[in-house]
This record gives C-alpha cells, structure tokens and sequence, in this order.
C-alpha cells in the first residue's frame, strides 16, 4: 500500500484500486474548480457605479444637483408630514420596528420620478422579503405644493405594480411643507433645483436603506435597483434581524462600496471560504472512498475465504 496525491491511498491490485484511482482523478478535479472560483467570482461581482460631473462642468440648471452621501446620519425624527390619507405623521412615527427604505420624489414627475419608483417596486417584487413585514417604504415628495390626494393615487399605482397582499400598510406616501423637504433633503443630502421656465424639478434619483433607528445605512443609485443589493442592504440595516445563514456568508464576501452605491466583491474573503469549502469536500470525499474500499475489501476477502 503507497500513498497518492492529497492522500488518497492506492492499492496494486483489487477491484478497490480502479474505484480509489478514480475517486482521487474526482477530487484533484474538484480541488482545480474549488482554486479557480473566487477568481471568476470576482470578476463577474465586481460593479462600478455611475459618478456625476464635477459641479463646475454641468449646465447651468444641474450646479445644484446630485447626492451627497451621509452615510450614518440620523434622519430627524421630529419632522411633520402629512400621509396619503390626510392625516398629520411624523417621520419618527416609522422608526424602531423594522428597516426602511427612503426615497424623495415629486408626484407630478414626468420621467424620472416614476421610473424610480416602478424600478423600486420591481427590485421589491423580486426580494423574498414582504413590505410591510420584514421592512418598511417612506417615499416623499419634495413638491410643497402636492397634495394628499396625489399622494394617494401615487401609492395605489405602485401598490399594483408591487402585487403582494398587505402592503398598504407598509409603503407610506408623504407630502410635507417646504420647511420639512428642506430639513429632510438637508440630512439625505438630496441637492435638488426648480426650472421655472419648465415648471419641473432637475433632480438625481436614489433610494436610501435606513435602520429602524432611522440612520442612513446605504444609498443605492439609479432608477433600476439590483435585488440583490437591495436585500444585502435591508439585512445590514436591519442588524442580522431579518435574513438567513446566506445572507450572512453573502454580506462576508460582498461589501459596500459607497463610491459606487452597490456591492462587490471582497477577494480575500471569497478565498478563504472557497479553501474551507475546497478543504471540506476532500476530506469529506476521501472518508467515503475509504470506506468504500473497506467495503470492497470484506467482500473480497468472504468471496476468496468462501471459495477456499
């Protein structure tokens, strides 16, 4: 009896050899796969996000537009609104049960405002958690002028575009007075500004995950929302209270990169549970093949004792 690569044993003879040969061919194959891995991982997660123009090379009507990101940053709690139903509410009203999600938009948008908003309810419909039970949506608008009453139709539509039973009571449409939008975009750093001659708003576009403390925890750009990202981002805001084991094996080899406003890859993780793993199966693999040669060897050893 030698002794083969990784340790798998070998028999010169026996029907036991061909199945050990053959089970060590299955795990330098596997050990191959297992190493090349995290390097394709890495290459297929890594993202980079759109950056906006410095402010001194955009037109005129967009010097004051763009996010900036206060990452950590409590949203005031004390800020009164008014809901789609006409009743006076506080933002404080929806902390400290469940994460939530945050976004600024105005009602009478003719782009922009709505394609963030279906992008939203599509990346939602997608993420396994339900609205309403496993976190929340404030959505603002930043037109003082607004009323209820669009707010209400805003928020009958996209709770048909969303489709999940119960959510009424989880995505809350707001509309506020111009001293409240202010303080409000002043803490989001949501940098807006009003084009009389169109009578509209120039504007970015982003939705905010905050915790249930109501602290921003991620920004996530654009009008089209990546489920993952948005799931990866409710279950760090939420503290690990909402989420499974994978999440948190996912959030360990992805992190998020606020330049971006998405999550990559961190390489170094990646690796080290792609060795645990790799380390794992073989072990895992060489104990069954060695049992299996102690079975073949009994078997053999009765047929030639039998004959005998």
């Amino acid at each position: 009896m030698g002794t083969a690569a990784l340790g798998c044993p070998v028999e010169r003879s026996s029907t036991a050899a061909a199945s050990t040969r053959n089970a060590c061919r299955i795990i330098i194959t596997l050990s191959a796969l297992l190493t090349l891995a995290p390097g394709q991982a890495m290459s297929q997660g890594m993202t980079t996000g759109i950056m906006s123009p410095p402010a001194n090379v955009r037109p005129p009507y967009l010097t004051n537009v763009g996010i900036e990101q206060h990452l950590d940053s409590q949203i005031p709690p004390d800020l009164a609104f008014v809901d789609d139903a006409g009743h006076p509410v506080k933002l404080g009203d929806y902390f400290g049960k469940k994460p939530l999600i945050l976004n600024l938009v105005y009602y009478n948008c003719p782009m922009l405002c709505g394609e963030e908003l279906a992008g939203l309810s599509s990346a939602m419909r997608v993420v396994k958690f339900d609205l309403g039970k496993e976190f929340d949506v404030v959505t603002v608008s930043f037109n003082p002028k607004e009323t209820p009453e669009l707010a209400a139709a805003k928020k009958q539509e996209y709770l048909k575009r969303y489709g999940r039973p119960n959510a009424a009571a989880g995505w809350h449409f707001l509309i506020g007075s111009a001293e409240s939008i202010n303080a409000l975009t002043k803490a989001m750093g949501f940098q807006y500004q009003y084009d009389a001659t169109k009578n509209q708003y120039a504007h970015a576009t982003a939705i905010m995950v905050l915790t249930p403390q109501g602290r921003i925890s991620r920004y996530f750009y654009g009008v089209d929302f990546p489920p993952k990202d948005l799931r990866m981002g409710l279950v760090e805001a939420s503290q690990g209270k909402i989420g499974n084991a994978v999440d948190q094996v996912l959030l360990y080899c992805y992190h998020y990169d606020p330049a971006a406003g998405k999550y990559g890859a961190v390489v170094s993780n990646m690796l080290k549970i792609g060795g645990a793993l790799m380390v794992l199966i073989l072990v895992g693999m060489i104990l069954i093949f060695l049992r299996l040669e102690k079975s073949v060897s009994r078997r053999n050893h009765w047929s030639h004792a039998g004959g005998s």
